[in-house]
């Protein structure tokens, strides 16, 4: 896995240096030799990581990470803070200004790759949804983003058969967290893909492989995209390298120091509300491309590729399909008489009758104004006719409530019915048959159902 590296150093021998390590793996590599342009080329060419240096004139490397994160159009590029220095107080502070990880100069190779290729791996996955979520936007199914990202705190399963540590976990993150502390790898499974925020685990663990544990969660279509923090012995390079590589997104060394702790679990958690809300808004935008928003009930876009399956199924000697035909009677005197509010609200009505009276297979369908489609699979042509006359009954035989009126309104509807007959058909020769009959019932004075004869 290649990508697109930013190095900030303002010494450009250790520019060079890690641009011929990263180079000499495929990466491609863009340089910066202070903040205000690391700033600018962050901007400009969207890097899937920042490698930044923290001690800089001018602008230092937690001013940059901190700029980097606050703006809209960067804040998403993970940060790994390069330094010198490896004390407690300058990881705290780095990871208080949004850095994700940190590296220790002189740079171990190993370390180097295993954090950019998990990180680079986490930046692809936000830019797919973010890119979606860009689409949805354009086209006018995802309107402007009003959701906040979460609240603060986040629920926390902490995976640790050393009762003592996983107790200490518990305590500190219970300020802020809701945490919950399981020894048993199987419960701990069942817990997970549950409503979590972020999986703790102790990779170290006596009574069961933390590793295998975290794999097995990547490998779950539940708990795939769960964030975890491995625990690691920091002398342990190998375990360390192989936790990133199997996808722990965060590693926390022992022993456990409660600030860092406290760190590096918010940005999880951080990370994890907007991965969510970018989801949402994706799958809120797949809903409404395929959803009538007045009525709820599917469109015609999503009609015709459904039916058209149904349909090649059927001719292939599968199961036959039926259609209904739907028409609101005399609608437009509704809407010149009582006004178009009063008319949405009988397409709103109707498509909650439409619905209930067809089965949980049927395919209930706003065509287009007052003219709705039901698709319904597994159906002969009489079944289909028994069907329509029942929803036909219901229309006709309770008066619409409407607030605006004074009167309860009578409402009818015509249907035309139809059903694949042999290898002949297709889904635009059905929906012609069933559009045929519809006309066929209007002509003969509406509110009545009538069968194709084809």
């Amino acid at each position: 896995m290649t990508g697109r590296i930013l190095v900030v150093d303002d010494i450009e021998a250790n520019v060079r240096l890690l641009q011929a390590k990263l180079e000499a793996e495929y990466y491609e590599v863009l340089t910066a030799g202070d903040g205000v342009s690391a700033l600018a080329t962050a901007a400009a060419e969207t890097p899937d990581i920042v490698l930044l240096d923290v001690m800089m004139p001018g602008m230092d490397g937690f001013q940059v990470c901190r700029r980097l994160k606050e703006a809209a159009e960067t804040r998403h590029i993970p940060v790994v803070l390069v330094t010198a220095l490896d004390g407690r107080a300058d990881r705290i502070t780095g990871l208080e200004a949004g850095a994700d990880d940190f590296l220790t100069k002189p740079i171990d190779d190993v370390l180097l790759f295993a954090r950019v290729k998990s990180l680079t791996r986490m930046k692809l996955v936000i830019d797919e949804l973010r890119q979606r979520e860009a689409s949805g936007r354009r086209i006018g199914v995802i309107a402007g983003a009003a959701s906040r990202l979460g609240g603060a705190g986040g629920r926390v399963l902490v995976v640790d058969d050393q009762e003592r540590q996983a107790q200490r976990i518990a305590a500190e993150l219970a300020v802020e967290h809701r945490p919950v502390a399981e020894s048993d790898p199987e419960k701990a499974l069942l817990t997970a893909r549950g409503p979590v925020d972020l999986v703790i685990v102790n990779v170290m663990a006596r009574g069961f492989d933390g590793l295998r544990f975290a794999a097995q969660l990547r490998s779950e279509e539940t708990t795939r995209h769960l964030p975890l923090l491995g625990v690691v012995d920091p002398d342990d390079r190998a375990r360390l390298v192989k936790a990133l590589d199997i996808g722990i997104n965060d590693i926390l060394t022992r022993p456990i120091d409660p600030q860092e702790l406290s760190a590096r679990v918010r940005s999880q958690v951080r990370a994890k509300r907007y991965t969510d809300f970018l989801r949402n808004n994706l799958d809120y935008s797949l809903e409404l491309a395929v959803t009538d928003q007045l009525t709820g009930l599917h469109n015609r876009r999503y009609m015709t590729g459904q039916l058209g399956a149904l349909v090649n199924r059927a001719v292939r000697g599968g199961d036959p399909v039926a259609a209904l035909m739907i028409d609101i009677d005399h609608f437009k005197k509704i809407n010149d008489n009582f006004g178009h509010d009063v008319g949405d609200v009988v397409l709103r009505e109707f498509a909650v009758r439409l619905a209930s009276n067809v089965r949980a297979i049927d395919l209930p369908c706003r065509h287009g104004g007052e003219e709705f489609v039901v698709i319904m699979p597994d159906t002969g042509l009489a079944d289909a006719h028994h069907v329509a006359e029942r929803i036909r009954r219901h229309v006709a035989g309770s008066p619409f409530r409407v607030p605006q009126t004074a009167e309860p309104l009578t409402v009818t509807i015509s249907i035309g019915v139809a059903a694949t007959t042999g290898p002949g058909d297709s889904a635009e020769g059905l929906l012609k048959r069933a559009d045929e009959a519809l006309y066929a019932a209007k002509a003969a004075g509406r509110n009545m159902v009538i069968a194709s004869a084809a």
